[in-house]
């Protein structure tokens, strides 16, 4: 088997973040071998206190050709066991019994080629494929030959792993009113559209210390339309104009908020490679401040406008988008009426302080200033002001936006919530395909709710 080279690696990853984003189809990847198969005890993957956690592991598709060794983690940090990998009957199993409410994560690691184990003396070995492990295949869309599995233990019961900051609101009120003080100044370009019935528009509006850019549209004729606006994933990149004509087509007033100070239009802007880590030592210069101002600006722009219907604002986005929703929702709870995330980014940034791998913005909070930065914009902490309902799909082996983050952002939210666990998906941009209930449910509600009816959250589907 050959290994795509990284570029190609890069390209389709981007594509798959970038088609997820937009609600497009997943773009084609190289195929990834499969030497190791996986049955949990349990299909839907969620177990109670004192259950036994355990899957089924068989070969194939492929023949494997490595020996592997496994590694159960509790919330992908604190070791609980470890064991080698016997397929010799024809199947293995592993298993732990749960003793609290955690998310389990289960790394299957190579450490032998059979392959080269079976080699005469002085045979040459085959090459590594991949050059830091040297092995291929694997079911988290690395080809690196890392598999992982995960389980979710009494999820509801996951609580805060660090107190909010008791001035939270406090900060955020006292930003908020700042801003109010600056008049909007909205700038309006139109923009060529080949999608027919849709008014298409550059948005520029003034907010507390940069400016936010953006695209709306909404449909080509006289009415009041309900209102989603898009929060857009990590990245600096110019937005999809014409996803954003398309929602407007199917009878939406469409916000398209680039995440950074630049024209949506362009691909790079004047924004720093490493902007999440920028000023991670003090709220104050922390780069989602302004980020988080911005999105709670472009709402202000939503609600002058006269043809919003008055009733209707769904928020939406993944990975730092569902991250920026979340916030924006708990931010502003009395204007949002639906949030619809997918693997949220952005929850529980001081978890690698207390037994849980934490994930995006991956700040380095072993550093107390970037601790207590983080707790100011992780969206646990914006959680229990949401009022309106909740929909948000995770990955039980999302390694980007833990799911253990993200149950414990639902886990603070009042309103009714829906998670969608998807047990078997890293993140969107490595596993695309395993991720795609979360985006066919976002289709489906934005379709009920483009049409006056209401999302009624259902608990936790399977």
């Amino acid at each position: 088997m050959t290994r795509p080279g990284p570029r190609l690696i890069f390209a389709v990853l981007l594509a798959a973040a970038t088609a997820f984003a937009q609600g497009g189809p997943p773009p084609q990847r190289p195929q990834i071998q499969q030497q190791l198969t996986f049955v949990p005890y349990h299909a839907g993957g969620i177990y109670d206190v004192d259950e036994t956690v355990g899957w089924t592991v068989t070969p194939g598709p492929d023949k494997p050709t490595y020996s592997y060794k496994w590694t159960v983690r509790r919330n992908n940090a604190v070791v609980l066991k470890e064991g080698k990998l016997d397929l010799s009957s024809g199947q293995a199993k592993i298993e732990i019994t749960a003793d609290q409410p955690e998310m389990i994560y289960v790394a299957v690691e190579p450490y032998a080629n059979l392959v080269i184990e079976a080699l005469p003396a002085g045979a040459v070995a085959p090459a590594p494929v991949d050059p830091t492990t040297g092995y291929l295949g694997g079911n988290t869309g690395r080809n690196n030959g890392l598999y992982a599995v995960g389980a979710a233990v009494a999820p509801t019961k996951l609580g805060l792993s660090t107190p909010r900051p008791a001035d939270f609101d406090a900060f955020w009120n006292q930003k908020l009113a700042e801003q109010a003080k600056i008049p909007i100044n909205p700038v309006l370009t139109p923009v060529p559209t080949d999608v027919a019935g849709v008014e298409l528009n550059m948005f520029v509006l003034d907010a507390l210390g940069s400016k936010t850019h953006g695209y709306v549209a909404k449909p080509a004729k006289e009415g009041k339309f309900p209102a989603v606006i898009q929060l857009q994933y990590a990245g600096i990149y110019a937005l999809n104009a014409r996803a954003a004509a398309q929602r407007a087509a199917e009878g939406w007033l469409m916000i398209n908020v680039d995440s950074h100070d630049k024209l949506p239009s362009d691909p790079a802007g004047d924004v720093p490679k490493g902007y999440q880590a920028v000023g991670n030592t003090d709220r104050e210069k922390s780069y989602f401040l302004n980020m988080y101002l911005r999105d709670s600006r472009a709402l202000d722009y939503l609600l002058t406008r006269s043809d919003w219907d008055g009733k209707t604002i769904v928020l939406t986005g993944g990975s730092m988008g569902g991250q920026q929703s979340l916030m924006l929702a708990g931010l502003r709870p009395e204007k949002i009426t639906s949030v619809l995330v997918c693997v949220p980014a952005g929850a529980d940034s001081n978890g690698d302080l207390h037994g849980r791998k934490a994930g995006y913005p991956n700040w380095a909070t072993t550093n107390p200033d970037v601790a207590t930065t983080a707790l100011y914009f992780d969206t646990v902490n914006f959680a229990s002001h949401i009022q309106a309902p909740v929909m948000a799909g995770m990955g039980f082996i999302d390694t980007i936006s833990p799911p253990a983050g993200v149950w414990t952002a639902l886990n603070q939210i009042r309103a009714p919530v829906e998670p969608l666990p998807m047990i078997e998906s890293e993140h969107d941009n490595l596993t695309p395909m395993k991720g795609r209930a979360c985006p066919a449910r976002t289709r489906e509600l934005l379709d009920v709710l483009v049409k006056g009816g209401e999302f009624r959250p259902n608990g936790i589907r399977q």
